[in-house]
């Protein structure tokens, strides 16, 4: 079980500057997104750098919803600049984007795929030390500042790929539920979405001792081990949180409590699938997001057409937890009551599909996108889909129910129109 440090509480973001000297660190490299460089979680972590004397570079060309170009932009930098230390301040694009920029910096004669997971790269073991890296979330989603996990759009085929190791993992996560105040409602919404994905996909993956064969050396043990005792307890503790608070931290920004409980139920979601693994709805948002064509998100600053992650997961849940929903029946209805649904009379063959009406129930209460043919995709874009899916392994194999591309295909097609 492999998890960052957290440190949590309102203005903890203050003692960043203490945490770097602490570390003895003497060349810091800072990185965000254009966007946050103005806003106040990057304000706080520059007036404790500037408070105890901390000498540090800023990188602020961190993309949302990042590209192998542009983690590799970012690693550039960090190699230049010899650094012994690094802050990343935001979403789950910009601590993925440092934590690649710390590996490939402390280890500059590897190859960019070298690291990439299999089949798409090499998948070889991290075996470099790294420096520390402070992660400071300024959303409440990908749990990014807990896992040992980096995502990025791979160009070249259009999907979505990432890098996966408990050595990448940050040193310390600072979840300071101030931050989450500057977060616009789509935004509120998109993050949290991929909070319910994260908790409902880890506890309904694939038993980690149903996986074989066991590797031969613990170095080679994947980050995403299947659903385990330790990971479910995180997993449906989040998802209550959801059910209580993400509704109320849309529909008002002045909610604090609403949104401080939805920034820690995406780091206790991140120790859950941090360790657990997601599976389908995770590995089919990847072609999702990677061949999106105009579609623009509202709330979204960006110049590029973009299917936000937490969207792109969320879209396709009903279809696959009713599709997976015969294997573990009643962990899948179990869910559904907490997320609202009555239960009390239900045949345990009917769990898919109880499951799947809660989810689009709730979709449709937030205003959510109706399905994959809102945000620009039609049937004719479904071989693409499925061919992007099939090589997201890493994630495809947790699912509780093997799929083949016809399984693929029908519920791509199931995920068209949601309501």
């Amino acid at each position: 079980m492999a998890t960052s440090n957290i440190r949590y509480g309102e203005g903890v973001t203050k003692e960043i500057g203490m945490d770097l000297q602490n570390l003895g660190a003497r060349r810091v490299c800072l990185m965000t997104d254009k966007n946050l460089s103005k806003l106040p979680p990057v304000n706080a972590v520059l007036n404790s750098l500037a408070k105890y004397g901390i000498n540090f570079q800023m990188y602020d060309n961190v993309r949302v919803e990042p590209t192998d170009q542009s983690f590799l932009d970012a690693i550039q930098f960090a190699k230049k600049g010899e650094f012994d230390a690094y802050v990343a301040v935001g979403g789950g694009s910009v601590i993925d984007t440092c934590k690649a920029a710390n590996l490939y910096a402390a280890s500059p004669s590897s190859e960019f795929l070298d690291y990439v997971n299999a089949p798409i790269g090499k998948g070889k073991p991290v075996t470099v030390p790294l420096k520390p890296l402070i992660a400071v979330p300024t959303t409440s989603g990908t749990g990014s500042e807990t896992t040992g996990v980096a995502i990025f759009d791979f160009k070249e085929l259009k999907v979505k790929t990432g890098i996966a190791s408990r050595a990448i993992k940050p040193t310390l996560g600072i979840i300071d539920p101030l931050h989450t105040l500057s977060m616009p409602e789509r935004i509120v919404a998109n993050s949290g979405f991929d909070v319910l994905c994260h908790a409902l996909e880890s506890y309904t993956a694939l038993p980690y001792n149903k996986r074989s064969p066991r590797p031969s050396n613990p170095i080679n043990r994947p980050a995403y081990q299947g659903s385990n005792p330790v990971s479910d307890v995180w997993a449906l503790h989040s998802l209550r949180i959801v059910a209580k608070y993400l509704k109320r931290a849309i529909r008002n920004p002045e909610d604090r409590e609403a949104r401080a409980n939805m920034h820690l139920a995406s780091a206790f979601a991140g120790i859950g699938f941090g360790n657990a693994g997601v599976h389908l709805c995770h590995g089919m948002s990847y072609p999702i997001s990677g061949l999106v064509k105009t579609y623009k998100p509202k709330d979204y600053n960006v110049d590029h057409s973009l299917v936000p992650h937490g969207l792109s997961v969320v879209l396709t849940s009903p279809a696959v937890f009713a599709f997976t929903a015969q294997m573990h029946p009643e962990r899948h209805l179990e869910a559904a009551e907490i997320l609202g649904a009555d239960i009390r009379t239900a045949r345990i063959k009917d769990a898919g599909v109880i499951l799947a009406d809660t989810l689009r129930k709730f979709l449709f209460d937030l205003n959510v996108d109706d399905g994959l043919a809102a945000i620009g995709y039609s049937k004719a874009d479904i071989p693409a889909l499925v061919k992007g899916t099939l090589p997201q392994e890493r994630v495809t194999k947790l699912s509780p129910r093997s799929q083949t591309e016809e399984d693929l295909s029908a519920l791509f097609e199931a995920s068209m129109k949601l309501y």
